[in-house]
């Protein structure tokens, strides 16, 4: 072993008892024999962009679908999979910890021995291996954090990088190489799995969904591994604080989560706990609200909780915040674009235009200092380092204080309290979800690459129901990607790039009705509701988070529905009907077939440049 990783832990009681806790498997993942059906070819999630991801992706764009099977389903065209002597895999964790991580490995590992006994899994980059064994494992089964292997925060972009890879691979004779995170490490299995093909590597690439963000969501991905633990352990931190204000009466507390650039923590979190009011970004992007917007709505609720002698209560904001209000932004891009010229960061405010530096000067010191940080590799600011909850209290208190001498508001005067929870939720011991999750996906990652399948995404659909009626299967990546098109300078003309792009909160879906639904009632009447701690047995520990619960996301479940309804078709209209059972099916077919036409074309889904 030539890693410094894999050292056996030093458990508590409690870390002992859930290292003993064995995950359940759905029906189709048991047993020594499993079968993939596979479906038609896929399309690009974004039609315009197609073209431009197919003349990319030749040879990974367009693969179909995989469905694995039990043994003894009765689907004639499904394959039986077919064990190997010996399977070498890599393994490596992409971005930000994530509850759940190990157990992947831990599925994969489990799958392995099951099916090929004389198989390993190793890490990757550099060649630093470690070899995955049941005692290495046994301190780490169903643990938080990724110190077993470490995570890695480089990007596998650059044409070093690529090679430097593809020479790791061939080096340690790897069949397969798990990719284990979020959006951009996906994006870049994507590209990888490419890259590989193309220079005839056998080496197939294989992603697995696992983000705290949340934000890995599409028709194949219902949730990610380490959100519903994220959403539990904030929930409860959430509700503390809202105990606590409601027993001091004199507080307000402001509550920015983590998250990136989309809002799913937040909203969860605000389902479960119900504080008194949250702030999505997603909501100010799609209304334009300036910060004044924002500083207003938030006092007004302020001067309307004082009417009812009520002078406390909790607000909680996503981390992307501050990039979603629409001056904001455009002054952190002028920003970055000085940073990237080389600017220093003592030249920045005397070189922004007169509208960027009338901005910069209103804002307070701590904050300009903050924008000034430089841009992450995704060009988006260093989110965790900007205390967008500071700026917000700061000028709500500012503007409380202005009412008061102006007549305008009477009550008690206003104090705030804030708080970041960016980091205390990413190494708590994962939920039980999480836990049947993450071995679930490392066993069907065994079954992507026993299949000989390459540039796929583990996915497991129909998730919120027990992990008996969960539905396992493989999407190949570039079927979820879109290309998103970006104005670089001005007049510069738009520039086309294929990636997977996190999923912002749908502000017509059922989750956020249901917030809206309940806002005024959380805004006015204290109806604090305390989750508790992160449960593993007794109530609680199956529950899972509310926005998988209230939203219909099994899309393959559909898929097979609609498949169900043409075999019925096929059977009805068939040579030797009634001329009137034709006519009408011809009828209907053309109807629906014009209808979809229509939603499919690039106009209709609003991929037009930008």
């Amino acid at each position: 072993m030539d890693s410094d990783y894999g050292i056996p832990r030093e458990l508590s009681d409690l870390q002992k008892l859930r290292s003993t806790y064995q995950p359940h498997v759905p029906p189709c993942l048991q047993g020594t024999t499993v079968r993939v059906e596979f479906g038609d070819a896929t399309t690009a999630a974004d039609s315009s962009g197609a073209h431009t991801i197919s003349r990319i992706f030749l040879h990974t764009y367009g693969q179909p679908l995989a469905h694995f099977l039990r043994a003894t389903a009765k689907v004639p065209d499904a394959q039986i999979i077919t064990s190997h002597p010996t399977i070498r895999v890599g393994l490596v964790f992409c971005g930000r910890q994530s509850p759940g991580g190990h157990n992947v490995i831990w599925g994969l590992h489990d799958a392995l021995k099951i099916h090929n006994p004389n198989s390993g899994s190793d890490g990757l980059f550099a060649q630093k291996t470690l070899e995955i064994t049941d005692d290495i494992l046994a301190t780490y089964k169903n643990q938080g954090g990724y110190d077993l292997l470490g995570r890695t925060k480089d990007q596998i972009r650059t044409t070093e990088q690529v090679n430097a890879a593809l020479a790791a691979c061939r080096a340690l004779k790897l069949d397969g190489l798990v990719i284990i995170g979020g959006v951009t490490s996906n994006t870049d299995a994507a590209h990888l799995a490419e890259v590989f093909a193309e220079a005839k590597c056998s080496t197939k690439v294989v992603g697995v969904p696992v983000t705290s963000n949340g934000d890995l969501k599409n028709q194949f991905v219902e949730s990610n591994v380490g959100f519903d633990t994220i959403c539990k352990v904030n929930s409860q931190l959430i509700s503390n604080v809202c105990t606590d204000a409601f027993s001091a009466e004199k507080y307000y507390y402001f509550i920015r989560l983590m998250g990136r650039k989309a809002s799913h923590v937040a909203l969860e979190c605000t389902l479960q706990s119900h504080p008194n009011m949250v702030i999505l970004g997603e909501e100010v992007a799609a209304s334009k609200l300036t910060l004044f917007d924002l500083t207003k709505r938030i006092c007004d609720a302020v001067q309307s909780r004082a009417e009812q002698d009520k002078y406390h209560g909790v607000i909680l904001l996503p981390e992307g915040l501050i990039e979603s209000i629409p001056e904001v932004y455009a002054l952190l891009q002028e920003i970055h674009g000085l940073l990237r010229q080389g600017v220093s960061v003592d030249n920045i405010s005397s070189q922004l235009s007169p509208w960027a530096s009338a901005l910069f000067e209103f804002l307070p010191p701590f904050i300009r200092k903050q924008l000034l940080l430089f841009p992450e590799s995704d060009d988006s600011a260093q989110l965790s380092q900007i205390e967008t909850e500071k700026l917000l209290a700061h000028l709500v208190e500012e503007e409380m204080n202005k009412r008061t001498k102006e007549g305008t508001y009477k009550g008690k005067k206003f104090n705030a309290i804030c708080h970041f929870f960016g980091y205390q939720a990413r190494g708590s011991l994962p939920s039980k979800f999480d836990c049947d999750y993450a071995f679930v996906l490392g066993h069907i990652c065994y079954h992507i690459l026993a299949a000989g399948l390459n540039g796929y995404l583990a996915t497991v659909t129909n998730l919120k129901h027990p992990v008996n009626k969960w539905r396992c299967g493989a999407a190949p990546i570039t079927a979820m990607m879109t290309v998103k098109r970006y104005g670089r300078g001005p007049g510069a003309s738009f520039i086309g790039k294929p990636a997977l792009h996190p999923a912002t909160v749908d502000l017509t879906g059922k989750a956020y009705e249901l917030l809206r639904k309940n806002a005024t009632k959380f805004l006015m009447e204290d109806v604090y509701r305390n989750p508790g701690p992160l449960q593993f047995d007794g109530p609680g520990a199956d529950s899972k988070v509310v926005t998988l619960c209230v939203e219909d996301q099994d899309y393959m479940g559909r898929i097979k529905e609609l498949k169900e309804y043409l075999d019925k078709v096929r059977t009805i209209v068939k040579p030797g009907c009634s001329q009137d059972v034709l006519k009408a099916a011809l009828s209907a077919m053309a109807a629906v077939t014009e209808i979809l036409s229509v939603m499919s074309s690039p106009a209709s889904n609003g991929n037009t440049p930008f």
